[in-house]
């Protein structure tokens, strides 16, 4: 196999980086070049992302892939989901994309279910009720007589609007359309009567691609200000937990999956949706894969409780890297607080300890007294969450689930993988870290024709990384502090 470079830009809700990786004898290698901030700017009382500030970081991206003198077949974009850039009849965009953690949509659904039934939303588009999905943003839009609203001609999510300041190609790439309850993942298709029902013009999204189309190439003042040449532009998986996906190292179809960072998605790979009246009751979502795969999942709020404590931590001096906050957690009494991190209260609270103590308040638990109480409340009330969703999982699941194997960021994290072990009592298999880059690179090999399909990207994924392996423990002890799990959360 010759070897072959791609360059993918991965961005999540709290960072993004630039990813280079080559691909060669059925390995992947992957280097990171630069690391950027994905950070929220908060206007006049809303909550927008700098698309222009990413757009900049993307381009010091390509200028330092510049330097590594390789030859890059194609670049990708992974983001997170349901936001999206207004844009212009001129193709320009109408204002910064608003953030999904701005609470213009708090309340925004129930108005929506006034007009169209929640049950039927959910039959059309399988997709989890989440206040912040797109089509609640348009909602909210609307209601608030935005001018962006109004004047918009398309809209474009956030990986195919950074794809157009590369490219100059507009498109909708299935994944990340997947995420906004407006895709009917029968069809996969958009639904047009629910937009039209709302009042809300059903002509604004682009024509759907699917993950793996080469779209364009670089436009001609990139390709000259960067060096790069007329490189590929493929819109991969575009949602990062769809690249995520991609590069689990499974070797055959029985397993869950956990895409753990700022969120934990957790669910199985599946040929069809699963849209029943059981998952409707247990708020499943049914989101796009590659292959024409559908990804039966749970969102759940994963280290962003986390994060938003770090952070206050360090406004009073105290920073600790991550391997002091597992030693933080190590050190504290065990299940003497558990908060359910789903809870609105910890949406976007001003101040995620405060927070904390008021839900243990309300539920009668004691208030964590350290830092290590805080952070050991945080990682034993996550994991005791994974059973929770596991035992949906089990219920509707077409395949004995086996092991989950556990990716991104938090695979790193040794004792919340053995925690979850622990929890849901199978194993837990972690690792890539990385998956999602290495996700949105396979892709990127896929359109270029170096590899067939999904089978094959897995293949080349285990040969490249080592899995570790945490086997249950301590499974009554663990068993006990569910059933209290349970009884704070309800």
């Amino acid at each position: 196999m010759e070897k072959k470079y791609f360059l993918a830009f991965d961005l999540g809700a709290t960072n993004g980086r630039t990813i280079l990786a080559s691909v060669e004898d059925g390995k992947v290698k992957i280097k990171e070049l630069t690391r950027f901030s994905s950070r929220i700017i908060h206007l006049q009382g809303k909550y927008y992302w700098s698309i222009y500030a990413l757009y900049g970081a993307i381009k010091e991206g390509l200028y330092a892939a510049s330097q590594e003198n390789v030859k890059i077949e194609s670049i990708g974009i992974d983001t997170w989901g349901v936001d999206f850039v207004y844009l212009g009849e001129d193709g320009t965009f109408m204002g910064l994309p608003r953030t999904y953690r701005d609470p213009y949509t708090n309340g925004i659904p129930e108005e929506v279910f006034g007009i169209i039934p929640q049950k039927r939303i959910y039959e059309l588009t399988g997709i989890q009720i989440m206040n912040f999905n797109t089509l609640y943003q348009l909602f909210a839009a609307k209601k608030e007589n935005s001018s962006a609203y109004h004047a918009a001609g398309k809209i474009l999510f956030m990986p195919d609007a950074l794809s157009y300041l590369l490219s100059g190609k507009k498109v909708c790439e299935y994944t990340i359309a997947s995420t906004s309850q407006i895709l009917n993942p029968r069809k996969k298709q958009f639904e047009s009567g629910l937009l039209k029902s709302l009042d809300i013009p059903s002509g604004l999204f682009e024509d759907i691609v699917m993950p793996g189309t080469i779209i364009g190439t670089l436009t001609d003042d990139l390709s000259k200000d960067t060096g790069l040449g007329k490189v590929k532009i493929t819109a991969v998986a575009g949602h990062d937990t769809a690249s995520a996906i991609v590069a689990v190292p499974a070797e055959n179809e029985r397993f869950a999956y956990l895409s753990s960072g700022t969120w934990s998605l957790m669910g199985i790979e599946v040929q069809e949706p699963i849209i029943t009246e059981e998952t409707f009751r247990m708020n499943f979502t049914n989101e796009g894969g590659v292959e024409g795969k559908t990804r039966f999942l749970k969102n759940i709020t994963g280290m962003w409780l986390l994060e938003q404590c770090r952070k206050e931590w360090s406004k009073a001096g105290r920073d600790y890297s991550y391997s002091e906050v597992v030693q933080l957690a190590e050190s504290a009494v065990p299940f003497r607080s558990l908060v359910d991190g789903d809870h609105p209260s910890f949406a976007n609270p001003e101040n995620m300890p405060e927070a904390i103590a008021n839900y243990c308040r309300a539920t009668n638990q004691p208030v964590p007294c350290s830092d290590a109480g805080f952070v050991r409340c945080i990682f034993e009330s996550l994991a005791l969450k994974y059973r929770t969703v596991m035992e949906c999982l089990n219920k509707v699941s077409p395949f004995p689930i086996e092991k989950l194997h556990v990716i991104g960021g938090g695979s790193q994290n040794k004792l919340l993988n053995q925690w979850t072990a622990n929890s849901i009592g199978i194993p837990v298999v972690t690792g890539p870290a990385e998956a999602t880059a290495i996700g949105n690179v396979m892709m990127q090999a896929k359109a270029t024709g170096m590899v067939k399909n999904l089978s094959e990207i897995r293949e080349i994924v285990r040969n490249s990384v080592s899995p570790e392996i945490f086997v249950p423990q301590d499974t009554k002890i663990w068993e006990n502090a569910y059933h209290k799990f349970i009884k704070s959360v309800s």
